[in-house]
């Protein structure tokens, strides 16, 4: 077998430990081994690296395992080609499972280029996607500190939350202070009621009127300062977000005029799959199986049969997802007719992903090729088969008992 690179390495990575082998062809096609192992500290990983350019390495293959890989990668970038592979794709043979046998086997593999490298995106990137995933893990924290509160107020016997469509609103969040504060008439706390929902003050009233302890009040009021400090964590993060994307404003204004697509889906999709089509050869088929959108192949004796979608990037598959909830209630667009077209024959499930796929494809070449959206309409498939469309509806109206006769319009003057 043919070998691509002279000077190259394995690591296998750990928490505390790093097995390194070098491997070194020469001219005559024989491979030489070193091995060495390091520590995972910053002065033991420059020492690696110093280690590594002594014997003139020039490629280094490292399985992604976990955060572990990324103190190597941060201290190995731009010294040379590193090479980050799933470790599903580089199994040892079994019998073999030793660390300095992983490092062979992965540089091994490298010299051989049967290795395939994963997608790591540039520092900046890096570094927004940390903030975009922390900012996600902050809502879901407060929803799940929003379902606790519900629970507490449940075992209160207070109905608020079937009253008010938010308990964390402005009104509800009034009255459940004062609540805590020790006032428990109803009827004054139902006076703190805002806007519309003033007219339903005797529904508040017997909403909040319950078998309320101390004990409920103390968890009522940690749900409501855990909630207060996600919230202010959230929009500090957000702060930050916003700063450090300044220079894609331009490209945020362009997403957010597609259905489904905020400011904070057009950020997680440039933390996510970034600005450079190049990164995967500007082919939109193969960032859509990338990004986990595209159904994966289940083929048995020459017949397809029915797939889940591909294991991709959870973060933009569910941003992507989101988009897509929000795009089909938008009526009288091309997304919502797509959701409609699908959805009867497949089922909700799989057309919502089919407009998630959709959606990643129009943000795809928009970047790709500079382009602002345009909607294609609500009736983009009865224009590009006008024909099938008259013989579906004259079928149903003769199936009535009518008779058709279709007279084409006149073309006006």
């Amino acid at each position: 077998m043919q070998v691509l690179y002279s000077h190259c390495a394995g690591l296998d990575v750990h928490k505390k430990a790093v097995s390194v082998c070098v491997w070194i062809t020469s001219a005559e096609g024989r491979g030489q081994t070193h091995h060495q192992q390091f520590g995972t500290t910053t002065p033991d990983l420059l020492e690696l690296a110093q280690w590594l350019q002594s014997l003139g390495v020039t490629h280094v293959a490292m399985e992604s395992t976990g955060v572990y890989w990324r103190p190597i990668y941060e201290v190995l970038e731009g010294g040379f080609t590193l090479v980050v592979v799933n470790a599903r794709h580089a199994h040892v043979l079994p019998g073999r499972k030793t660390d300095t046998g992983d490092a062979q086997w992965l540089g091994d593999l490298l010299r051989h280029g049967l290795l395939k490298a994963s997608y790591v995106p540039p520092r900046w990137q890096r570094e927004l996607r940390e903030l975009v995933r922390y900012r996600r893990n902050l809502s879901q924290r407060r929803t799940q500190v929003v379902n606790e509160l519900h629970k507490t107020l449940e075992l209160a016997n207070l109905k608020l939350a079937s009253v008010v469509s938010d308990v964390t609103g402005a009104s509800a969040t009034d009255m459940l202070q004062h609540l805590v504060a020790g006032q428990g008439d109803p009827q004054l706390l139902s006076e703190l009621s805002r806007g519309s929902l003033r007219k339903k003050k005797e529904a508040l009233c017997r909403a909040l009127t319950g078998r309320v302890r101390d004990h409920h009040r103390f968890m009522i009021s940690q749900h409501l300062a855990e909630i207060s400090g996600v919230e202010e964590d959230i929009r500090v993060i957000s702060e930050e977000i916003e700063r450090r994307t300044a220079e894609q404003q331009e490209l945020i204004d362009r997403l957010d005029a597609i259905p489904g697509i905020n400011r904070r889906v057009a950020e997680v999709i440039i933390a996510e799959m970034g600005t450079d089509p190049s990164v995967f050869g500007n082919n939109v088929e193969r960032a859509m199986a990338w990004a986990g959108v595209c159904p994966g192949n289940n083929e048995t004796g020459g017949k397809r049969h029915q797939a889940r979608i591909r294991q991709g990037n959870r973060t933009l598959t569910t941003a992507a997802v989101e988009a897509a909830l929000a795009a089909i209630r938008s009526r009288k667009t091309y997304f919502h007719f797509l959701y409609r077209r699908l959805a009867g024959r497949r089922g909700h499930k799989r057309a919502v992903v089919a407009v998630a796929h959709a959606i990643l494809k129009t943000v795809f070449m928009m970047i790709l090729r500079g382009t602002t959206y345009q909607d294609l309409g609500a009736d983009y498939y009865d224009r590009l088969r006008p024909q099938v469309v008259i013989k579906k509806l004259t079928r149903r109206i003769r199936q009535l008992g009518f008779e058709v006769q279709l007279n084409p319009k006149p073309a006006p003057a």
